[in-house]
């Protein structure tokens, strides 16, 4: 029983645009036409997995991804604590070493929200779910989901996660069967 996942990484919002901790606010309006531009070119799936974010969400929706049935509920992205909306500069003036530390120790939660190393663990326990049954699985995801599910599926050290480049409207391919996983990175999105 083999399951394949696609992970798509979602659409530039503004946030990213600004470097700043996520806020849950909405894409740029040039990440929409580029959406647009890959709709129709995902190929069928057994499930479609949506994070609750709203760049997420409008992803999906602009790339076309069938609304019906409603998709499953996706991991959502790391939580930032009190760092959500602010800009890294802005927090980097303002606690220099707990940024150092958030960079470097992937238990760190002193922001007040999830380590690193917590959200590795939790999209581990979701890839263990998805992998219960066959079949392909299209997962618009938050880049650091994927980043996750990278450390996670390849069994390499937390510390991992910052050396993972995601960018936006990319696939990061996973197939698993007998609870090992294999890797396809970086795809563009194809036909069927």
């Amino acid at each position: 029983m083999t399951t394949r996942v696609m992970l798509i990484s979602p659409a530039a919002g503004l946030a990213q645009r600004e470097v700043r901790f996520d806020d849950d606010g909405p894409l740029g309006e040039a990440g929409v036409r580029r959406a647009r531009a890959t709709a129709g070119t995902w190929p069928a799936a057994d499930r479609i997995v949506i994070s609750p974010s709203v760049r997420c969400r409008r992803t999906a929706e602009e790339l076309g991804l069938p609304a019906d049935p409603a998709p499953e509920p996706g991991p959502p992205g790391c939580a930032m604590g009190r760092w959500r909306g602010r800009t890294l500069a802005e927090v980097a003036g303002a606690e220099a070493e707990a940024v150092s530390a958030w960079l470097s120790d992937p238990g760190f939660a002193g922001h007040g929200g999830e380590s690193l190393r917590e959200l590795c663990v939790r999209t581990e326990a979701w890839l263990a779910g998805l992998a219960a049954t066959s079949g392909r699985v299209l997962a618009v995801v938050e880049v650091d989901v994927v980043r996750a599910a990278v450390v996670a599926a390849l069994g390499v050290p937390a510390e991992t996660f910052w050396r993972l480049d995601v960018p936006p409207l990319t696939v990061t391919e996973l197939s698993g069967r007998g609870g090992r996983w294999n890797l396809g990175l970086g795809r563009a999105p194809r036909l069927g």
